[in-house]
């Protein structure tokens, strides 16, 4: 049902004020709404660039196990994989943009030294562990990329809802609203002036 005020000066004056900001409230939205479409762009393309890195290294690090698996045969390689000790050491912090926190991943810094003796062991294994810590890095990266992602598109979409409410319903209520109560007024006025002029002839009249 259509909010309807009297035809006051007070009424118009906060039917105006009210509409100054909705409007003030659209434009921000608008603006919000952009950036985060802008950042969300940004983060998309980064996400495909990490999983292309991550699918060149997987298979980067798979070719050096198998060479590690001929050289060094499965079981001895399988051993030393077992003695791997479990990541321990992600943390999560949060950054904003324009107020929607976006989850920041790390993972701790560790000594790159090897869980095994270089004794019977080859280069390759080397190797393969090398790319297998640079997949870990790369999956924590495109971890945090799609979590943001999916918080700004969630925002985004709330951000456009708010706004279209306003452009489609609250502006155009309140515009309607200050023209009816501004042309009430005048009609106002001009009765309240025809009545006066008529008071006056009377009055001329009678004298």
């Amino acid at each position: 049902m259509a909010k309807v005020l009297a035809p006051t000066k007070g009424n118009l004056m906060t039917a105006k004020n009210t509409l100054r900001l909705s409007k003030q409230g659209y434009e921000m939205l608008d603006k919000k709404r952009n950036i985060l479409i802008r950042e969300m762009m940004m983060l998309i393309d980064k996400a495909k660039e990490v999983e292309e890195k991550i699918e060149i290294t997987f298979a980067e690090a798979y070719k050096a196990l198998e060479a590690a698996n001929t050289i060094m045969g499965v079981s001895r390689v399988q051993n030393i994989a077992h003695s791997a000790v479990p990541e321990e050491g992600v943390s999560i912090d949060l950054r904003s943009v324009m107020g929607v926190e976006i989850p920041v991943v790390k993972l701790a810094e560790n000594d790159s030294k090897p869980i095994y003796s270089f004794y019977s062991t080859s280069s390759a294994l080397d190797e393969a562990a090398v790319k297998f810590n640079e997949v870990k890095r790369l999956t924590a990266e495109l971890t945090e990329t799609e979590n943001a992602v999916y918080r700004l598109a969630m925002n985004i979409k709330r951000t456009q809802k708010r706004a279209n409410a306003l452009q489609n319903i609250t502006i155009p209520l309140y515009e309607k609203m200050t023209k009816d109560i501004q042309n009430s007024l005048e009609e106002k006025d001009r009765e309240e002036h025809s009545r006066l002029k008529v008071i006056k002839r009377n009055k001329e009249k009678q004298e």
